[in-house]
């Protein structure tokens, strides 16, 4: 009698320990989740939620990186237009679904601008209308200047300070493009 037993506790303790296998993940994800705890964040710019959706139709059907000019564009602004010329060569085969787009106020650049770049779009936000398009953007109340990300159907989604790295842009700019199918 006393083997029946050894051998039924032996079998209980291997159920016991499969079915701790399986049951332990789901105790500690439920634990996790109900105590609130959440992962670091991934992104490494501002996430603006919800996404604001912008009146121009120039943003519409593909990627947008916006550099929002502050009042006066100077060599700073061309070095940050170049570097994003760079982050979208950078995305390899995806850098067709991206363009840059220049939104500015004023007379922002001379003549011998490249504003000829196919990639580029070159927007002067002036009069009522510029200064509707400019408030959709969280940094123009201040003037102060600003990268941000929009996606193909028009929808403000990110911000970045124009002074930032732009390794992190390029690493959440690649992650939208492999997650989304638009653009």
């Amino acid at each position: 009698m006393t083997a029946a037993n050894d051998a039924r506790r032996a079998g209980r303790r291997q159920f016991l320990l499969v079915a701790s296998l399986f049951l332990l993940p789901l105790a500690v994800a439920a634990w996790l989740y109900y105590s609130g705890w959440r992962p670091a964040a991934g992104a490494h710019g501002t996430l603006i939620d919800p996404p604001r959706p912008l009146p121009a139709d120039v943003f519409l059907g593909q990627w947008s990186l916006v550099y929002l000019a502050g009042g006066d564009c100077d060599e700073r602004g061309r070095a940050v237009l170049e570097e994003l010329s760079r982050l979208r060569l950078a995305l390899d085969r995806d850098a067709a679904r991206v363009r840059r787009v220049l939104l500015h106020a004023g007379e922002c650049f001379t003549a011998d601008f490249p504003s000829g770049a196919p990639d580029l779009v070159v927007l002067r936000a002036s009069g009522a209308d510029g200064a509707a398009l400019r408030a959709q953007f969280p940094a123009a109340a201040d003037g102060a200047n600003g990268i941000y990300i929009v996606d193909p159907h028009g929808n403000l989604l990110m911000s970045y300070p124009a002074t930032g790295s732009a390794r992190g842009l390029l690493k959440d700019l690649e992650r939208l493009l492999r997650l989304s199918s638009i653009g």
